[in-house]
């Protein structure tokens, strides 16, 4: 396997962080250490010194007391050497890298795997089974400890070998545990496919099992990997399997961390009843005290977050006495953190001054004397950093930014990049509060960078961030693109700022493509810079909460930068009216009304400018609740936009590459026309799809022909450039939600990338045009647009033409015939044929209303 570069920048944190998990996802099944191994010999015989030792040290670890485990297993190996029991020195050591790792502490954890492996060379001849496993499990923790040196392949191969042994010798568990194992490293490289296969067969395996505790503890831990990426619904799905095993059990200490996981999924699914009554249930059935006062947290934080606040009091005055009751630990501090952070927010969002800031501050105070106390940095760095946020609270600037600059220094050291950003931005905030503003653009700066290097294992390193994308990761970019535009000397941003802002605009739609996949799909496709572009203007508004701002690139790379003083509230409220009435008859003088407030917002200012560089085609790069609204009809008091230029969107320059259309134009053509899945008959579309094939050579599936595995036949054997689908779907902000709709079927986004993307497989081209002709947005998501870009990049279509609603498949029909007949004359880029097509329904008196010619936006290559 050949692994790129760019792939490997990000692992080192997934080691150190993999215990930090558990305080969001529950217990996950992290690599034993040996004691199960030597346990038969010490039942018979009385235990030495270095097996006390040996035993002490696995408890310190058990309980997250990883510096005081270092230390008792140095000790203990210093007496296996006195003893002369190399096998037993070995299997210590491989433990004390496993430690290490834990700490942050690279090579002292490379220095004891490669001595570990070195004594069981010279051991060949004792005791051949257990050399055997105890080679396994280091192997095990050496392939967690390459992963982290960014030697994947390496990382891989090891565990390849660690699991050859477990199934010579037996050992199940241990197989299983492997597989999860190569299952997060694979993951978090970006290798979803093979992820999601070695996941599967875990699945297989574990399904095959009669109830035990290692099936109990498999399904838990897979479901919550497959939280991480995103799968919510077959997370849950096998976190109820996993409990439905454990309820069978006779032992129920499993039961509680299973439906702390099962809360966390529900919260993650936006589904609050059942995430409160999960954790609820947690709390009663959890035998672990530090599993019920994660339970306790988590429910306390879900009470913040939907302003629940008359069940607050009670429920965190019970977790401020069980706090106090647990010894240190990692995940206890965390539970520590996580409580004052749910305690801050109830501050600012209610009126109360119960707690008191000085009672939250000296929690934090706490925590930070019990991280120390364990030499755990990384939770140090965490408490010392949302104890700087108290600070910025209660405006002690001088105090707040020392405590940022302590956790930012202490994450920096361990390379913890998803907490490091944190500080950062924080130290960002607190520079622009003392007017310091290039000093606070360096460290948001700064910020992004780290965002942009963790990219496709934020989610999987800090899980509250998938939780709490538009309170963890978007301000970040929202907040610097308002200080780079901020007023210079001439009233004007510097031109340096003002490209520097385009280029964070950019940077956050691909970190909210991210969030919607729960991945970075988008990997293959990022340029290592903008495209060129001579021939288009590319248009970026940006709306924040004082005023809506707007930054034009037109040809020859000549920079235009206006701002209109609107609240966010009001733009807001606009774009919502708009999008309300354009789906509507009898508007028409109320549609104009509106998209001319949003044309003077956006274009007015530059209609000189744009008319001077006589650019034939506008690029948008959307913000927000400007993505549902049909850029083709902004008004001009005379015109609409769409009469006056070709119209298209994109996420950004760096995710697509302008070409033309070089093949000979064939169509894969697939359509419902008859009610399926509980949607309404589409009595057009087989008219749509016959006037199609009139017009360009077309390969057709209708209705009972339309299933998945039939398109993804067509698709993979046929190299048709387009691809037309005429049936329902709909486009959501959420993965989840967002799908079309096949004959008795629905296929979601996140599958659009098996059914289409066959680049790796039969086809090695593109599909150069993806036109899905009668979905539409989904109602009442202000970010719905979102959607159709996450189709988009799934499908890996170099362009997309989407409908934002569907009301008309008459209209549509005679659209679509026309948009085919213009894109057959190779002259015409996608771009201006969809123009001439929309103009033809918009000359057309019956179809003269927006709500028949508007919603058809073409996304991603225009030419």
């Amino acid at each position: 396997m050949v692994i790129k570069k760019s792939r490997l920048r990000k692992i080192k944190r997934f080691l150190s962080v993999l215990l930090f998990l558990a305080i969001f996802l529950g217990a996950l099944l992290l690599p034993p250490t040996f004691a199960h191994i030597t346990s038969a010999n010490s039942s018979v015989q009385r235990l030495s010194d270095a097996q006390n030792l040996y035993e002490q040290g696995r408890k310190f670890y058990e309980v997250e007391q990883f510096a005081e485990a270092v230390k008792v297993w140095q000790q203990a190996i210093s007496a296996f050497k006195g003893n002369g029991d190399q096998l037993r020195q070995a299997m210590t050591l491989g433990d004390l890298s496993l430690a290490s790792q834990q700490l942050g502490q690279w090579s002292e954890a490379e220095s004891a795997i490669a001595q570990s492996l070195n004594l069981l060379e010279t051991t060949q001849n004792i005791n051949a089974k257990e050399r055997s496993q105890i080679l396994a499990q280091v192997l095990d923790i050496k392939g967690r400890l390459q992963l982290a040196q960014n030697k994947a392949e390496d990382a891989l191969n090891s565990w390849q070998l660690s699991i050859d042994i477990y199934k010579k010798v037996g050992d199940d568990k241990a197989v299983i545990r492997n597989r999860i194992n190569q299952a997060q490293a694979l993951q978090v490289l970006g290798f979803y496919h093979q992820a999601e296969k070695t996941l599967k067969e875990t699945i297989k395996i574990l399904q095959s099992q009669p109830n035990s505790p290692l099936k109990v503890a498999g399904l838990r831990s897979l479901g919550n990997v497959v939280q991480v990426t995103g799968d919510l619904e077959t997370s849950r799905q096998i976190l109820q399997q996993s409990l439905a095993a454990a309820s069978s059990l006779p032992d129920k200490q499993a039961v509680g961390d299973i439906l702390l996981s099962l809360g966390n999924t529900a919260r993650a699914q936006q589904d609050v009843p059942a995430a409160m009554e999960f954790y609820r249930k947690a709390t009663n059935a959890a035998t672990s005290p530090t599993t019920r006062i994660q339970a306790e947290v988590n429910q306390l934080r879900l009470l913040v977050e939907t302003e629940k606040f008359d069940a607050f009091p009670a429920l965190s005055s019970q977790i401020q006495t069980q706090l106090s009751e647990l010894p240190p630990s990692r995940t206890a501090i965390s539970a520590r953190i996580n409580f004052a952070q749910s305690l801050t927010k109830f501050r600012k969002k209610t009126s109360t001054d119960t707690p008191s800031w000085l009672n939250i501050a000296q929690l934090l105070s706490s925590a930070i004397e019990q991280a120390r106390s364990l030499q755990d940095q990384r939770t140090e760095s965490y408490a010392l950093g949302v104890l700087a946020e108290v600070y910025e609270q209660t405006q002690q600037w001088s105090d707040a930014q020392n405590l940022t600059q302590q956790a930012l220094l202490m994450a920096q050291a361990i390379d913890a990049k998803d907490i490091g950003y944190r500080w950062q931005w924080q130290l960002g905030r607190l520079l622009k509060v003392k007017g310091d503003t290039q000093g606070a653009i360096a460290a948001y700066n700064e910020a992004i960078n780290s965002l942009q290097s963790l990219r496709n294992d934020l989610a999987a390193v800090n899980p509250e961030v998938k939780f709490s994308f538009r309170d963890e990761v978007e301000p970040v970019y929202r907040e610097l693109v308002d200080l780079l535009l901020q007023p210079g000397e001439n009233s004007q941003p510097n031109l340096a700022n003002i490209e520097k802002a385009s280029e964070t605009i950019e940077l956050l739609q691909v970190a909210e493509l991210d969030n919607f996949f729960r991945n970075t799909c988008l990997n293959a496709q990022i340029q290592s810079k903008k495209q060129d572009q001579t021939a288009v203007t590319v248009i970026y508004p940006f709306i924040l909460p004082d005023r809506l701002e707007v930054i034009l690139q037109l040809p020859q790379k000549r920079w235009l930068h206006y701002a209109t003083a609107v609240s966010k509230d009001e733009v807001q409220t606009t774009l919502k009216q708009l999008q309300q009435n354009l789906t509507k008859p009898h508007t028409l003088r109320k549609i104009q009304s509106l998209s001319q407030k949003v044309y003077n917002w956006l274009i007015k200012p530059a209609e000189g400018a744009l008319a001077e560089s006589k650019t034939p085609t506008l690029v948008f790069v959307l913000d927000r609740w400007l993505r549902n609204i049909p850029m083709a009809a902004l008004y001009d008091g005379k015109q609409y936009l769409i009469e006056k230029y070709s119209i298209a969107l994109t996420p950004g320059m760096r995710l697509i590459e302008p070409k033309p259309l070089q093949k000979e134009l064939k169509v894969i053509a697939a359509g419902l026309s008859e009610p399926s899945s509980g949607f309404s008959a589409l009595p057009n579309v087989k008219r749509e799809l016959e006037q199609i094939r009139a017009e360009i050579p077309s390969n057709i599936l209708l209705n009972q022909e339309f299933t998945r595995s039939a398109l993804q036949n067509r698709i993979n054997s046929l190299p048709f450039p387009v691809v037309h689908l005429a049936t329902h779907g709909q486009f959501s902000s959420k993965a989840e939600e967002t799908f079309i709709v096949a004959w008795k079927d629905r296929i979601y986004v996140k599958q659009f990338n098996q059914l289409v993307r066959t680049i790796e497989q039969n086809r090695p081209e593109a599909i150069e045009l993806l036109v899905l002709s009668a979905c539409q947005t989904a109602t009442g998501d202000a970010q719905a647009g979102l959607g159709i870009a996450g189709v988009v990049f799934q499908a890996g279509a170099r362009s997309t033409i989407a409908s934002l609603w569907n009301l008309d498949d008459e209209s549509t029909a005679v659209l679509m015939s026309q948009f085919y007949q213009e894109l057959a004359n190779k002259k015409l880029t996608k771009a201006e044929a969809l123009r001439r097509a929309q103009l033809a329904l918009l000359k057309n008196p019956k179809y003269i209303h927006p709500r028949y010619w508007a919603p058809y936006v073409l996304l991603g290559n225009w030419l």
